[in-house]
Protein backbone atom coordinates (compact mmCIF):
# COMPACT_ATOMS: atom_id res chain seq x y z
CA UNK A 1 0.00 0.00 0.00
CA UNK A 2 2.74 2.42 1.07
CA UNK A 3 4.47 1.21 -2.29
CA UNK A 4 1.72 2.35 -4.15
CA UNK A 5 0.95 5.85 -2.94
CA UNK A 6 4.67 6.53 -2.75
CA UNK A 7 4.32 5.65 -6.69
CA UNK A 8 1.50 7.94 -7.06
CA UNK A 9 3.24 11.09 -5.84
CA UNK A 10 5.91 10.20 -8.15
CA UNK A 11 3.56 10.74 -10.37
CA UNK A 12 2.34 13.78 -9.59
CA UNK A 13 5.22 15.12 -9.53
CA UNK A 14 6.45 14.80 -13.36
CA UNK A 15 3.25 15.46 -15.07
CA UNK A 16 0.70 18.16 -15.62
CA UNK A 17 -3.02 18.23 -16.11
CA UNK A 18 -5.35 18.71 -18.73
CA UNK A 19 -5.75 22.71 -18.43
CA UNK A 20 -9.63 24.22 -19.39
CA UNK A 21 -8.89 27.64 -20.17
CA UNK A 22 -6.22 29.10 -17.47
CA UNK A 23 -7.41 26.92 -14.86
CA UNK A 24 -6.50 23.01 -13.98
CA UNK A 25 -8.86 20.39 -13.94
CA UNK A 26 -7.28 17.25 -14.09
CA UNK A 27 -6.35 14.61 -16.32
CA UNK A 28 -8.02 12.69 -19.26
CA UNK A 29 -9.27 9.28 -18.35
CA UNK A 30 -6.92 8.09 -21.11
CA UNK A 31 -3.99 10.14 -20.02
CA UNK A 32 -3.98 8.70 -16.93
CA UNK A 33 -4.91 4.91 -17.51
CA UNK A 34 -1.85 5.47 -19.72
CA UNK A 35 0.38 7.11 -16.82
CA UNK A 36 -0.72 4.71 -13.82
CA UNK A 37 -1.48 1.19 -13.97
CA UNK A 38 -5.01 -0.36 -12.79
CA UNK A 39 -3.44 -0.83 -9.26
CA UNK A 40 -2.41 2.50 -8.44
CA UNK A 41 -5.56 4.34 -8.30
CA UNK A 42 -7.05 6.48 -5.71
CA UNK A 43 -9.03 4.25 -3.44
CA UNK A 44 -11.87 6.76 -1.69
CA UNK A 45 -14.72 5.31 1.26
CA UNK A 46 -18.02 6.80 0.21
CA UNK A 47 -19.47 7.78 4.03
CA UNK A 48 -22.98 9.20 4.01
CA UNK A 49 -25.20 6.90 0.97
CA UNK A 50 -28.68 9.15 1.20
CA UNK A 51 -28.90 12.31 -0.54
CA UNK A 52 -25.71 13.65 -1.30
CA UNK A 53 -23.36 10.55 -1.08
CA UNK A 54 -25.65 8.69 -3.30
CA UNK A 55 -25.42 11.13 -5.94
CA UNK A 56 -21.66 11.99 -5.16
CA UNK A 57 -20.60 7.70 -5.14
CA UNK A 58 -21.31 7.32 -9.09
CA UNK A 59 -19.06 11.15 -9.48
CA UNK A 60 -16.07 9.52 -7.89
CA UNK A 61 -16.78 5.79 -9.37
CA UNK A 62 -16.44 7.55 -12.74
CA UNK A 63 -13.70 9.64 -12.57
CA UNK A 64 -10.12 8.49 -13.98
CA UNK A 65 -8.02 6.09 -11.92
CA UNK A 66 -10.31 6.79 -8.92
CA UNK A 67 -11.94 3.06 -7.32
CA UNK A 68 -14.43 3.33 -4.84
CA UNK A 69 -13.30 1.03 -2.64
CA UNK A 70 -15.73 0.77 0.45
CA UNK A 71 -19.61 2.29 0.40
CA UNK A 72 -20.26 3.35 4.74
CA UNK A 73 -23.68 4.29 6.19
CA UNK A 74 -25.47 3.30 9.27
CA UNK A 75 -28.56 3.05 7.79
CA UNK A 76 -27.82 -0.59 6.47
CA UNK A 77 -30.82 -0.44 3.38
CA UNK A 78 -28.65 1.97 1.54
CA UNK A 79 -25.35 -0.40 1.38
CA UNK A 80 -26.70 -2.97 -1.28
CA UNK A 81 -28.10 0.04 -3.33
CA UNK A 82 -25.39 1.93 -3.44
CA UNK A 83 -22.89 -0.80 -3.87
CA UNK A 84 -24.95 -1.79 -7.10
CA UNK A 85 -24.80 1.77 -8.17
CA UNK A 86 -21.02 2.28 -7.77
CA UNK A 87 -20.74 -0.98 -9.70
CA UNK A 88 -22.93 0.08 -12.59
CA UNK A 89 -20.97 3.29 -12.66
CA UNK A 90 -17.46 1.41 -12.29
CA UNK A 91 -17.96 -0.92 -15.01
CA UNK A 92 -18.90 -3.90 -12.57
CA UNK A 93 -16.49 -3.34 -9.80
CA UNK A 94 -18.79 -3.71 -6.34
CA UNK A 95 -17.19 -1.99 -3.21
CA UNK A 96 -17.24 -3.49 -0.04
CA UNK A 97 -20.29 -2.51 2.28
CA UNK A 98 -19.38 -1.23 5.97
CA UNK A 99 -21.85 -0.15 8.56
CA UNK A 100 -19.07 1.31 10.77
CA UNK A 101 -16.86 4.41 9.70
CA UNK A 102 -14.41 3.72 12.71
CA UNK A 103 -13.53 0.39 10.71
CA UNK A 104 -12.96 2.97 7.30
CA UNK A 105 -10.56 4.50 9.16
CA UNK A 106 -8.62 1.57 9.99
CA UNK A 107 -8.29 0.17 6.53
CA UNK A 108 -4.95 0.85 5.13
CA UNK A 109 -5.93 0.56 1.40
CA UNK A 110 -8.05 3.90 1.46
CA UNK A 111 -6.03 6.65 0.32
CA UNK A 112 -9.22 9.39 0.43
CA UNK A 113 -12.83 9.41 2.38
CA UNK A 114 -16.09 11.07 0.90
CA UNK A 115 -18.22 12.81 3.96
CA UNK A 116 -21.37 13.28 3.52
CA UNK A 117 -22.84 12.76 6.57
CA UNK A 118 -24.98 15.02 8.95
CA UNK A 119 -23.77 18.16 10.33
CA UNK A 120 -22.68 17.27 13.51
CA UNK A 121 -20.53 14.64 12.06
CA UNK A 122 -18.79 16.45 9.35
CA UNK A 123 -15.13 18.09 11.48
CA UNK A 124 -15.00 15.20 13.95
CA UNK A 125 -14.93 12.78 11.13
CA UNK A 126 -12.80 14.74 8.76
CA UNK A 127 -10.05 15.28 11.82
CA UNK A 128 -10.61 11.56 12.28
CA UNK A 129 -9.57 11.05 8.72
CA UNK A 130 -6.74 13.28 8.87
CA UNK A 131 -5.45 11.38 12.02
CA UNK A 132 -6.19 8.09 10.23
CA UNK A 133 -3.78 9.45 7.32
CA UNK A 134 -6.81 9.94 4.90
CA UNK A 135 -6.93 12.56 2.93
CA UNK A 136 -10.92 14.39 2.89
CA UNK A 137 -13.60 15.91 1.09
CA UNK A 138 -15.98 16.70 3.37
CA UNK A 139 -19.17 18.07 2.31
CA UNK A 140 -20.66 21.58 2.93
CA UNK A 141 -20.35 23.26 6.07
CA UNK A 142 -17.22 22.19 7.16
CA UNK A 143 -18.57 22.02 10.78
CA UNK A 144 -20.97 22.07 13.35
CA UNK A 145 -19.42 25.29 14.84
CA UNK A 146 -16.41 27.15 14.67
CA UNK A 147 -14.70 25.85 17.17
CA UNK A 148 -14.68 22.35 15.36
CA UNK A 149 -14.00 24.53 11.99
CA UNK A 150 -10.86 25.31 13.75
CA UNK A 151 -9.82 22.02 14.70
CA UNK A 152 -10.54 20.57 11.47
CA UNK A 153 -8.08 23.06 9.66
CA UNK A 154 -5.31 22.47 12.70
CA UNK A 155 -5.38 18.43 11.36
CA UNK A 156 -5.34 19.28 7.66
CA UNK A 157 -2.13 20.99 8.77
CA UNK A 158 -0.44 19.00 11.30
CA UNK A 159 -0.93 15.53 9.86
CA UNK A 160 -0.34 16.84 6.10
CA UNK A 161 -3.22 15.90 4.33
CA UNK A 162 -5.40 17.41 1.16
CA UNK A 163 -8.59 18.49 2.70
CA UNK A 164 -11.75 20.08 0.30
CA UNK A 165 -14.79 21.19 1.41
CA UNK A 166 -17.79 20.50 -1.17
CA UNK A 167 -18.23 24.41 -2.58
CA UNK A 168 -18.43 23.36 -5.94
CA UNK A 169 -18.16 26.72 -7.53
CA UNK A 170 -14.83 27.01 -6.36
CA UNK A 171 -13.95 24.69 -9.39
CA UNK A 172 -16.94 25.92 -11.96
CA UNK A 173 -15.04 27.63 -14.90
CA UNK A 174 -17.10 30.53 -15.33
CA UNK A 175 -17.47 31.28 -11.41
CA UNK A 176 -13.81 31.19 -11.81
CA UNK A 177 -14.01 33.52 -15.00
CA UNK A 178 -16.49 35.83 -12.99
CA UNK A 179 -14.70 36.58 -9.81
CA UNK A 180 -11.48 36.73 -11.97
CA UNK A 181 -13.14 39.66 -13.61
CA UNK A 182 -14.51 41.33 -10.99
CA UNK A 183 -10.96 41.40 -9.43
CA UNK A 184 -9.92 43.02 -12.48
CA UNK A 185 -11.93 45.63 -11.86
CA UNK A 186 -14.90 45.15 -14.65
CA UNK A 187 -17.69 47.30 -12.02
CA UNK A 188 -14.74 49.09 -10.36
CA UNK A 189 -14.39 49.06 -6.28
CA UNK A 190 -17.42 46.40 -5.02
CA UNK A 191 -18.10 47.20 -1.55
CA UNK A 192 -21.11 44.91 -1.28
CA UNK A 193 -22.79 41.41 -2.47
CA UNK A 194 -26.63 40.31 -1.53
CA UNK A 195 -26.54 36.60 -1.41
CA UNK A 196 -29.83 34.73 -1.30
CA UNK A 197 -31.77 31.56 -1.08
CA UNK A 198 -35.34 30.56 -1.59
CA UNK A 199 -37.48 27.83 -1.36
CA UNK A 200 -40.88 25.97 -0.48
CA UNK A 201 -40.19 23.23 2.47
CA UNK A 202 -43.21 22.12 3.96
CA UNK A 203 -43.93 22.08 8.00
CA UNK A 204 -41.88 19.41 9.98
CA UNK A 205 -43.66 16.94 12.56
CA UNK A 206 -41.74 14.48 15.10
CA UNK A 207 -43.14 11.83 16.69
CA UNK A 208 -41.35 9.62 19.59
CA UNK A 209 -40.98 5.76 18.34
CA UNK A 210 -38.54 2.78 18.36
CA UNK A 211 -34.93 2.75 16.80
CA UNK A 212 -35.54 1.21 13.20
CA UNK A 213 -34.05 -2.11 12.81
CA UNK A 214 -32.19 -0.85 9.83
CA UNK A 215 -30.49 1.85 11.25
CA UNK A 216 -27.58 2.28 13.71
CA UNK A 217 -29.04 5.27 15.85
CA UNK A 218 -25.94 5.39 18.82
CA UNK A 219 -23.45 5.73 15.72
CA UNK A 220 -25.58 8.45 13.74
CA UNK A 221 -25.53 10.49 16.64
CA UNK A 222 -22.00 9.90 17.33
CA UNK A 223 -20.59 13.41 19.21
CA UNK A 224 -24.11 14.59 19.88
CA UNK A 225 -25.09 14.23 23.22
CA UNK A 226 -27.71 11.10 23.66
CA UNK A 227 -31.53 12.21 22.73
CA UNK A 228 -34.55 9.81 22.21
CA UNK A 229 -35.69 8.89 18.49
CA UNK A 230 -37.89 10.48 16.56
CA UNK A 231 -39.53 9.45 13.56
CA UNK A 232 -39.51 12.18 10.59
CA UNK A 233 -36.05 13.57 11.65
CA UNK A 234 -33.64 11.07 9.77
CA UNK A 235 -32.55 11.47 6.96
CA UNK A 236 -33.00 15.11 6.01
CA UNK A 237 -34.79 17.34 8.46
CA UNK A 238 -31.86 17.09 11.31
CA UNK A 239 -30.38 20.36 9.34
CA UNK A 240 -33.54 22.25 11.39
CA UNK A 241 -32.51 20.97 15.02
CA UNK A 242 -29.62 22.52 16.40
CA UNK A 243 -28.20 19.41 18.45
CA UNK A 244 -27.40 17.77 15.35
CA UNK A 245 -27.69 21.06 12.02
CA UNK A 246 -27.40 24.21 11.38
CA UNK A 247 -30.04 25.58 9.91
CA UNK A 248 -30.77 27.16 5.94
CA UNK A 249 -27.87 29.56 6.36
CA UNK A 250 -25.28 26.52 6.27
CA UNK A 251 -27.53 24.26 4.61
CA UNK A 252 -27.58 26.05 1.54
CA UNK A 253 -26.33 29.76 1.88
CA UNK A 254 -22.44 28.07 2.34
CA UNK A 255 -22.68 28.08 -1.45
CA UNK A 256 -23.93 31.69 -1.97
CA UNK A 257 -21.60 33.50 0.86
CA UNK A 258 -18.63 31.34 -0.16
CA UNK A 259 -18.98 32.69 -3.69
CA UNK A 260 -19.55 36.29 -2.47
CA UNK A 261 -16.51 36.32 0.16
CA UNK A 262 -14.10 34.93 -2.57
CA UNK A 263 -15.73 37.28 -5.27
CA UNK A 264 -15.47 40.30 -2.90
CA UNK A 265 -11.80 39.11 -1.84
CA UNK A 266 -12.41 38.82 2.30
CA UNK A 267 -11.73 36.74 4.83
CA UNK A 268 -13.11 37.25 8.40
CA UNK A 269 -15.61 39.77 9.63
CA UNK A 270 -15.83 42.26 11.83
CA UNK A 271 -19.07 42.74 12.86
CA UNK A 272 -22.26 39.97 12.34
CA UNK A 273 -25.87 41.05 12.63
CA UNK A 274 -28.58 38.07 12.00
CA UNK A 275 -32.48 38.69 12.40
CA UNK A 276 -35.28 36.52 11.72
CA UNK A 277 -37.35 33.63 12.60
CA UNK A 278 -39.54 30.42 12.31
CA UNK A 279 -42.84 32.76 10.39
CA UNK A 280 -44.15 30.32 8.22
CA UNK A 281 -45.50 27.31 10.24
CA UNK A 282 -45.50 26.47 13.93
CA UNK A 283 -44.13 22.88 14.43
CA UNK A 284 -40.94 20.84 15.31
CA UNK A 285 -37.93 23.61 13.69
CA UNK A 286 -35.80 25.11 15.49
CA UNK A 287 -33.52 27.27 13.20
CA UNK A 288 -35.21 30.46 11.54
CA UNK A 289 -36.81 29.91 8.05
CA UNK A 290 -36.62 33.34 7.28
CA UNK A 291 -33.90 35.17 8.43
CA UNK A 292 -31.34 37.97 6.82
CA UNK A 293 -27.01 37.71 8.06
CA UNK A 294 -25.42 40.63 7.56
CA UNK A 295 -21.27 40.62 7.61
CA UNK A 296 -19.38 43.73 8.06
CA UNK A 297 -15.78 43.09 6.72
CA UNK A 298 -12.79 45.50 7.15
CA UNK A 299 -12.31 48.40 4.42
CA UNK A 300 -15.82 49.53 4.10
CA UNK A 301 -17.20 45.60 2.62
CA UNK A 302 -20.49 44.23 3.20
CA UNK A 303 -22.27 40.99 2.76
CA UNK A 304 -25.91 39.95 3.31
CA UNK A 305 -27.80 36.96 2.79
CA UNK A 306 -31.47 36.60 2.72
CA UNK A 307 -32.84 33.53 3.42
CA UNK A 308 -37.12 31.98 2.69
CA UNK A 309 -37.34 28.31 3.33
CA UNK A 310 -40.84 28.47 3.13
CA UNK A 311 -41.42 31.03 0.51
CA UNK A 312 -40.10 29.86 -2.89
CA UNK A 313 -40.61 33.56 -4.37
CA UNK A 314 -37.36 34.16 -6.59
CA UNK A 315 -34.92 37.21 -6.48
CA UNK A 316 -34.09 38.08 -9.88
CA UNK A 317 -35.69 35.38 -11.54
CA UNK A 318 -33.51 32.95 -9.65
CA UNK A 319 -34.12 30.57 -6.33
CA UNK A 320 -30.27 31.08 -5.42
CA UNK A 321 -27.62 34.07 -6.18
CA UNK A 322 -25.29 36.31 -5.82
CA UNK A 323 -25.45 39.86 -7.23
CA UNK A 324 -21.91 42.18 -6.44
CA UNK A 325 -22.38 46.15 -6.71
CA UNK A 326 -19.08 48.13 -7.61
CA UNK A 327 -19.09 51.51 -8.16
CA UNK A 328 -18.98 51.05 -11.86
CA UNK A 329 -22.03 48.67 -12.21
CA UNK A 330 -23.13 45.49 -10.71
CA UNK A 331 -22.87 41.25 -11.24
CA UNK A 332 -25.49 38.81 -11.03
CA UNK A 333 -24.08 34.81 -10.89
CA UNK A 334 -25.91 31.64 -9.30
CA UNK A 335 -21.95 30.08 -10.18
CA UNK A 336 -22.30 28.80 -13.74
CA UNK A 337 -23.50 31.79 -15.65
CA UNK A 338 -23.43 35.91 -15.32
CA UNK A 339 -24.08 39.23 -16.37
CA UNK A 340 -22.63 42.27 -16.09
CA UNK A 341 -24.62 45.65 -15.77
CA UNK A 342 -23.64 49.09 -15.72
CA UNK A 343 -24.88 51.72 -13.47
CA UNK A 344 -28.24 52.48 -14.50
CA UNK A 345 -29.03 48.83 -14.73
CA UNK A 346 -28.45 48.28 -18.36
CA UNK A 347 -26.93 44.68 -19.22
CA UNK A 348 -23.54 45.15 -21.34
CA UNK A 349 -22.31 41.35 -20.84
CA UNK A 350 -24.24 38.23 -20.55
CA UNK A 351 -22.02 34.98 -20.31
CA UNK A 352 -24.25 32.08 -20.54
CA UNK A 353 -23.86 28.42 -19.25
CA UNK A 354 -21.35 26.37 -21.98
CA UNK A 355 -21.67 22.79 -22.42
CA UNK A 356 -24.15 20.09 -21.96
CA UNK A 357 -28.02 20.85 -20.58
CA UNK A 358 -27.61 19.39 -16.23
CA UNK A 359 -29.38 16.30 -15.62
CA UNK A 360 -32.82 17.50 -14.77
CA UNK A 361 -33.95 15.29 -12.76
CA UNK A 362 -31.36 16.14 -10.27
CA UNK A 363 -31.68 20.00 -10.26
CA UNK A 364 -33.61 22.00 -8.12
CA UNK A 365 -35.45 21.08 -4.10
CA UNK A 366 -33.79 17.53 -3.96
CA UNK A 367 -30.58 16.62 -2.00
CA UNK A 368 -29.00 15.05 -4.87
CA UNK A 369 -26.78 17.70 -6.41
CA UNK A 370 -26.72 21.35 -7.71
CA UNK A 371 -24.97 20.43 -10.63
CA UNK A 372 -23.39 17.67 -11.85
CA UNK A 373 -21.18 19.30 -14.13
CA UNK A 374 -19.27 21.37 -11.26
CA UNK A 375 -19.51 18.19 -8.94
CA UNK A 376 -17.27 16.66 -11.23
CA UNK A 377 -14.85 19.14 -11.71
CA UNK A 378 -14.54 20.02 -8.04
CA UNK A 379 -13.95 15.89 -7.30
CA UNK A 380 -11.24 16.29 -9.79
CA UNK A 381 -9.37 18.78 -8.40
CA UNK A 382 -9.45 17.11 -5.00
CA UNK A 383 -8.39 13.77 -6.41
CA UNK A 384 -6.12 15.91 -8.60
CA UNK A 385 -4.08 17.55 -5.99
CA UNK A 386 -3.67 14.45 -3.66
CA UNK A 387 -1.45 13.35 -6.55
CA UNK A 388 0.12 16.51 -6.75
CA UNK A 389 0.23 17.06 -2.93
CA UNK A 390 -1.19 20.86 -3.89
CA UNK A 391 -4.03 22.72 -1.89
CA UNK A 392 -7.67 22.13 -3.55
CA UNK A 393 -9.82 24.31 -4.68
CA UNK A 394 -11.95 25.00 -1.53
CA UNK A 395 -8.86 24.07 0.86
CA UNK A 396 -10.23 23.75 4.27
CA UNK A 397 -8.98 27.31 5.29
CA UNK A 398 -11.30 28.85 2.71
CA UNK A 399 -13.97 26.93 3.72
CA UNK A 400 -13.91 27.52 7.33
CA UNK A 401 -13.92 31.29 6.45
CA UNK A 402 -17.13 31.10 4.86
CA UNK A 403 -18.48 28.47 7.14
CA UNK A 404 -17.91 30.61 10.75
CA UNK A 405 -19.07 33.55 9.18
CA UNK A 406 -22.63 31.84 8.74
CA UNK A 407 -22.26 29.96 11.75
CA UNK A 408 -21.89 33.79 13.57
CA UNK A 409 -24.88 34.90 11.69
CA UNK A 410 -26.58 31.99 13.53
CA UNK A 411 -24.79 33.25 16.99
CA UNK A 412 -26.37 36.59 16.51
CA UNK A 413 -29.42 35.21 15.70
CA UNK A 414 -29.54 32.95 18.48
CA UNK A 415 -28.80 35.28 21.23
CA UNK A 416 -30.53 38.59 19.83
CA UNK A 417 -27.84 40.80 19.02
CA UNK A 418 -24.83 41.81 16.64
CA UNK A 419 -21.87 40.31 17.65
CA UNK A 420 -18.38 42.60 17.09
CA UNK A 421 -15.73 40.44 15.76
CA UNK A 422 -11.40 40.17 16.01
CA UNK A 423 -11.21 40.40 12.16
CA UNK A 424 -7.59 38.47 12.40
CA UNK A 425 -9.35 35.25 13.82
CA UNK A 426 -13.56 36.27 13.95
CA UNK A 427 -13.42 35.27 18.03
CA UNK A 428 -16.38 37.06 19.58
CA UNK A 429 -15.42 39.87 21.59
CA UNK A 430 -16.69 40.64 25.08
CA UNK A 431 -19.89 38.64 24.95
CA UNK A 432 -19.56 35.66 27.19
CA UNK A 433 -23.14 34.23 26.40
CA UNK A 434 -22.41 34.33 22.18
CA UNK A 435 -18.70 32.91 22.82
CA UNK A 436 -20.52 29.83 24.81
CA UNK A 437 -22.00 28.89 21.32
CA UNK A 438 -18.71 29.17 20.18
CA UNK A 439 -18.59 24.77 20.46
CA UNK A 440 -20.68 22.82 21.72
CA UNK A 441 -21.48 19.74 24.57
CA UNK A 442 -20.89 16.53 23.49
CA UNK A 443 -21.51 13.22 24.23
CA UNK A 444 -18.87 11.75 26.85
CA UNK A 445 -15.95 10.07 25.13
CA UNK A 446 -16.76 12.09 21.43
CA UNK A 447 -15.13 15.32 21.80
CA UNK A 448 -12.89 15.77 18.93
CA UNK A 449 -9.38 16.08 19.65
CA UNK A 450 -6.25 16.93 17.48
Amino acid sequence: MEKRREFIKKVAITTGGLALGSHTFGFTAKSYNRIIGANDRIHVAIIGLNGRGGSMCTTFAKQPNCLVNTVCDVDSRTIPVTQKKVAAAAGGTSPKGEGDVRKVMQDKDIDAIYIAVPDHWHAPMAIMGCQAGKHVYVEKPLSHNPHEGELAVQAARKYNRIVQMGAQRRSAPLAIQCVQELHDGIIGRVGFAKAWYTNNRKPLTLKPAAVPDWLNYELWQGPAPRQPYQDGLIHYNWHWRWIYGTGEALNNGTHEVDLARWGLGVDLPSRVSSMGGRYQYQDAWETPDTQIVTLEYPNRVMLMWENRSSNGKKIEGQDRGVIFYGDKGSINTDGEEYQVYDLDGKMIKEVKKQGPAEDASIQGRNTASPSLGMDSMHVANFLESIRDNKKPNCDVELGYKSVVAMQLGNISWRVGRDLHLDPKNAHILNDPEAQKLWSRTYEPGWAPKV
